[in-house]
Order: C-alpha cells, then structure tokens, then sequence
C-alpha cells in the first residue's frame, strides 16, 4: 500500500517515487562525497582530494544507477550488513522470531546501546528470516546534515523531533507521531523504537513510560481504552545484547566528565562519530532477543513500562564480558573469552575502567532481579 504523499510528509520515509531524487541529491552532495572519500582513502585524499572525489561520484552513479524502490535500498543495505558482520563481529544470533507473524506489523521496543547498529541487527534478523524490515525512529538531531536526512529516509527511518520547543509545539510533535505509528501498524508496517531517548550509557536498559504515553496519544484521542489500545499495536520487547559495546569508552568517558565535572558537552558532530565507531568497531558475539507480543491488562504507562523491562531483563543475552564484570564464574570453555575481556578492561584508561566493568555488569543484575521477581509472582499465583 502507497501512503498519500502529503501523509504525514515532515516525518515519513521516502516512498519508492521518491528515491531517483534523493539518490541525485546525495551523489551531489560535496560534503556527503568527502566524507567518502576522506574515511576509505584517506592518504590519497590529502593529495588528490578532487579526483578522489570525481572517481567516487562515477562510481555511485554507476553502483546505484538501478536502484528505483525502496526494496532494492533495503537489498543493497543488506549487502553491507553481510560485509561489517563478517568484519566486525563472531557472529549474529537470534531467538524468538518463530512467535512473530510475517503477515502483521510490530511495534518493536528495544533496549538502545548503538545508534545505528540496534535497529540494523533488528532488520537483519527479520530479512535473514523472510520478514520485512522495520520503519525507523530516529531523533532529528542526527539529521542536521542534509545527506544523513537522505540516508535515513532511504533507509525507511522515520523523524521524532526531539527539538520540538514549548508545550505546544511538543504536542503537535508527539500527536503526529502517535498517528503515524497507528498508520504504520494498520498498514502491517513493522516499527523499531529505542525504550528511551538516548543510549543506556551505563548498561542500565529501563523504558520511559513518557514514550508510552506518546503511543496512546491516538488511542487517547480515539477514546480506546490504553489496555485495549496498547494491545492493538502489537508491542514487542526485543533485547540486544554485544558481547563488546564499540562505544565503551566513550560512554564511560561522558559518564566520568558528569561525575566529576557536573556536566559533559557534545561536540558538534560526535553523534555521527558514534554511529561510525558503532558501525566499525569490534563487537564479538552478538544476539537479539525477539520477545512475544504483549498482550493483557495494563493500567497505565508506569506498569506497561515495568513489564517490557522485566521481558527485556529476563531475555538479555550474557556474554563472559558480562559475567566476568559482575565477578561471577564463566564456563571453562569460554577461558579465552575471559582473557579477552580482561585484556580490554587493562587497556582503558584507569579512571574508566570501574565504570566499563558496572556498563558490562549491570545486564547481569537486571537479569538476576527479574528472574527473582518471575519466581515470586508465581509463588503468589499458587
């Protein structure tokens, strides 16, 4: 089904009429083009930055001169995905996809450790497995370059405005974002959001009830009941779990500059230098957690919020990096793994080290306090 153009314009992907264009714009795009050039050749750039740049435009054009849907985007993402997971991980796996139905969408709610790398992983389970791929949330603060909104929308990823300003600007926002996810599922388009706004930069993966309340704002306005609404979207937990977060350090050194200065200031483009590392970096084994549809009676946001992050909890995949940060015991065969690990924590900065090792152990108390609370819940039911 083709979504009205005029359909919620400002947010939506680009639609299969409009990719021809926006592939134009990008090839043309001088800055997109450097970026290419100075990150795959970066000693010839510094001498021969315009050829460089000519020989890359030729290329794309002739790379991307088929490429009409949004179909043949996804298949040319893929081919890429395939490459960083055979460069930059030991191996991708996957678990509880059997209770999803090919014929209906998901509002798929993850926990959120890599900008780009959560919903691509998400996606390439779905497509290695027949599924379609998931529509985007991504925040418009990592749109501000015009050749990264082109790559996003091409890549089916869909605007929150984060720097919607004052009461009602925020509410038109989130009103016509609630709209567009109701539209989506009732088109049996898949969705990806992270459980909040921004990464868990210390491992602690805990959904906003705020993002809730924005997925009953069309419910609310439909007066559905939220219990009966929520269970309309086909929610769904998912957990991704790196055995190596690329970030790590970054984030623990975001972390220590609040402790010890009292605030951290981004740079300008350190957004796009995290989806980088994320891309590029390291990750060994990871897995993703495919949980089931949520179905029952919710009181409210708070309570909806516990229950995705009990799923989440009780789904995250430990790695030893996990285990061996929470001092717990690994299997004997996974001694290597732990030599590792302790290889990478050595060579951090001291002052990082403590608060890496809380960032890899935190899944591991999570995990142990919602197998606690599964038990005595159904201690209380007998």
């Amino acid at each position: 089904m083709v979504t009205d153009p005029s359909l919620f314009k400002e947010i939506r992907p680009y639609q299969d009429d409009e990719v021809t264009d926006a592939i134009q714009r990008l090839i043309r795009d001088d800055e997109f083009i450097g970026a290419i050039a100075h990150y795959r050749f970066p000693t010839l750039f510094n001498v021969g930055g315009p050829l460089i740049k000519a020989f890359i435009r030729l290329y794309l054009s002739w790379r991307w001169r088929k490429l009409t849907t949004i179909r043949q985007i996804q298949l040319e993402v893929a081919s890429y995905m395939e490459k960083m997971i055979a460069t930059t991980t030991q191996g991708v796996t996957y678990s509880g996809l059997e209770n999803l139905d090919p014929e209906r969408g998901y509002l798929f709610i993850s926990n959120h450790r890599d900008i780009a790398m959560d919903p691509a992983f998400v996606n390439w389970g779905l497509h290695s497995h027949g599924l379609d791929t998931v529509r985007i949330a991504i925040g418009d603060n990592l749109l501000r370059k015009p050749c990264a909104a082109e790559l996003m929308k091409l890549n089916k990823s869909f605007v929150v405005k984060r720097s919607a300003k004052g009461p009602r600007e925020m509410m038109r926002a989130f009103t016509e974002l609630s709209a567009y996810l109701r539209h989506s599922i009732d088109e049996g388009h898949s969705i990806w959001i992270a459980q909040k706004e921004g990464r868990a930069k210390d491992g602690h993966d805990k959904t906003d009830p705020a993002i809730l309340k924005m997925f009953y704002m069309e419910g609310k306005r439909q007066k559905i009941p939220f219990s009966d609404y929520i269970n309309s979207l086909n929610l769904v937990p998912v957990a991704i779990s790196y055995e190596y977060d690329p970030g790590d350090q970054a984030k623990a050194q975001e972390l220590y500059a609040k402790e010890t200065h009292g605030a951290y200031e981004k740079s300008e483009f350190e957004d796009v230098q995290s989806i980088v590392q994320g891309i590029v970096g390291q990750k060994g084994r990871v897995h993703v957690t495919f949980g089931k549809p949520l179905q029952g009676q919710f009181e409210n946001a708070d309570q909806l919020a516990s229950v995705i992050d009990q799923q989440i909890y009780a789904n995250y995949h430990l790695f030893p990096s996990n285990l061996l940060a929470a001092e717990q015991q690994v299997a004997s065969g996974d001694a290597k793994a732990a030599a590792v690990f302790k290889q990478h924590i050595a060579a951090l900065p001291q002052e990082l080290q403590a608060r890496v090792l809380a960032m890899y152990a935190r899944p591991v108390v999570n995990k142990l306090a919602a197998q606690a609370e599964m038990v005595s819940n159904t201690n209380l039911t007998k």
